[in-house]
């Protein structure tokens, strides 16, 4: 079941879902850039937040933007913690090697998702409870770069 929260807001520019049910909420420029290839900048979006306690907001790339442009977030996700006040700024990247883009204001530059999070307790042991991975792998697929020569056999 959906979970809302009430998020004060300030700023010309509300963050909209654009469909029922989408996860994320459309940040828009509130400024012109252009990107030329490989180029990066940080984009005003003029809004500013205040969640509640318990809660974080994330800042990912727009699907679209990624697909058809190249257009990307260098810091995805970006974090805004609980008690930041200041505006929310977007990192784009141009991937495309050949092709500037132009970031016009009022254009959707990034999606907004906001997550209930907890806080962990970090408890100093002197060994970890044994799990099926182990220390074996490197990301979610194991990936271990070169093999040892006893993991050849």
């Amino acid at each position: 079941m959906p979970h809302d929260v009430d998020v004060l807001i300030m700023g010309d520019h509300l963050p909209l879902y654009a469909h029922p049910g989408d996860a994320g909420a459309d940040l828009v420029a509130d400024e012109a850039v252009v990107l030329g290839p490989g180029e990066r900048a940080t984009v005003g979006t003029g809004t500013a937040i205040a969640l509640p306690e318990g809660f974080a907001a994330f800042v990912v790339p727009r699907s679209g933007l990624a697909a058809r442009d190249g257009i990307t977030i260098v810091n995805a996700p970006g974090t805004v913690d609980a008690g930041y006040r200041g505006e929310i700024k977007v990192t784009l990247l141009n991937t495309d090697r050949d092709h500037e883009f132009r970031v016009e204001r009022g254009d959707r530059i990034a999606q907004l998702i906001v997550w209930p999070v907890s806080r962990a307790h970090f408890v100093p042991v002197d060994s970890l409870p044994g799990s099926h991975r182990g220390e074996r792998g490197f990301g979610s697929t194991g990936y271990r770069g070169v093999p040892t020569e006893g993991e050849l056999e």
